[in-house]
């Protein structure tokens, strides 16, 4: 199995940022601002989804897939967006990591590997912790040990899945 920072080391194309947290956007979304450029976007953590936390077309489609009521899923979605605050604070600085040949996503966002001073990568504690789950509609390089990781938070039941099998 390789482990977490060999895949780390070893993402191809990378871009990096060091950025402060400006906002909250969800549990898998937040806007950041560039130290040096003052520029400042909505990120969205590469890989992971994490349910959401208002009405929206997405969350319609993912009452409709998982035969759960939004209600539900919002309340999923609040836990982890609070999960999510707990691992980073407004005005704290991260590096974002970005795989080249996915810089954007169809909505503008910028996607992104969020590392914490420490080393730590927050997209990874999401999903290890059973916050998010891994995003299968667009490949990133670290979806396969997302996918494994997952599946360890769902047979632990970590997180969300202490509530629910699935979500």
């Amino acid at each position: 199995m390789i482990n977490a920072m060999q895949m780390n080391a070893n993402l191809t194309n990378t871009k990096k940022n060091l950025l402060k947290v400006v906002k909250y956007v969800d549990g898998d979304g937040i806007i950041g601002k560039e130290l040096y450029s003052k520029s400042e976007y909505e990120i969205r953590l590469y890989g992971i989804d994490a349910p959401e936390i208002k009405n929206c077309p997405k969350i319609i489609k993912d009452e409709r897939e998982l035969q759960m009521p939004a209600a539900l899923l919002m309340k999923l979605g609040y836990l982890s967006y609070d999960f999510f605050r707990s691992l980073i604070s407004i005005g704290e600085t991260f590096t974002l990591k970005q795989e080249l040949n996915n810089l954007n996503d169809r909505y503008g966002r910028h996607l992104g590997y969020i590392e914490l001073e420490n080393g730590t990568t927050i997209n990874e504690i999401m999903i290890k912790e059973g916050y998010a789950k891994p995003y299968n509609e667009v490949f990133c390089e670290m979806l396969p040990l997302y996918q494994e990781w997952n599946l360890q938070a769902k047979i632990n039941s970590k997180g969300l899945y202490s509530l629910v099998n699935k979500f």
